[in-house]
């Protein structure tokens, strides 16, 4: 992502925020149109809900030139979501929500060249906090391999 799609990115973001709670309905709608099986997750008030998740992109939106102050805070957050049933999956329309969102809120201002930095940036910030949230582990096989494999003859200390 580069200066030029971060603007891109802040100023549109800009005029979704005075159509904040509309923009909230949106994407919620459209999510749990396109991903039914999480709309459960959400037990609380939805407005309520709306509001958190717009603050949340203003915060990540505000802070993409620093990186560094962002990312651990994100990472925080999709830990935190797993408590609440969220996979790795769910990224995947969560992110065609927003998209949709935006395209929806901002009318023919998101231009094919917008909708590219926000994919960008939404693909490089879900999969921080996906490889957060959802650590990679050693495959079974590799373990189960590793299990059954004979003792080495010498020390692995003394093999060098």
């Amino acid at each position: 992502m580069d200066d030029t799609q971060i603007t891109m990115i802040q100023e549109s973001f800009a005029k979704v925020v005075p159509i904040k709670d509309t923009a909230a309905d949106i994407f919620y709608t459209r999510l749990f149109e396109i991903a039914p099986e999480v709309k459960p997750m959400f037990k609380g008030d939805l407005k309520e809900q709306g509001t958190k998740l717009m603050t949340t992109l203003g915060v990540v939106v505000n802070g993409l030139r620093d990186l560094d102050k962002i990312v651990p805070v994100a990472q925080q957050l999709a830990v935190k979501h797993v408590d609440y049933g969220v996979t790795a999956e769910h990224y995947t329309p969560v992110g065609e929500a927003l998209i949709f969102t935006l395209e929806k809120g901002l009318g023919e201002a998101f231009t094919p060249e917008l909708k590219e930095a926000w994919l960008g940036a939404y693909t490089t910030l879900s999969g921080v906090m996906i490889d957060a949230a959802y650590p990679k582990t050693v495959p079974e096989e590799v373990v189960a391999a590793a299990e059954t494999a004979p003792a080495p003859k010498k020390p692995w200390w003394k093999v060098w």
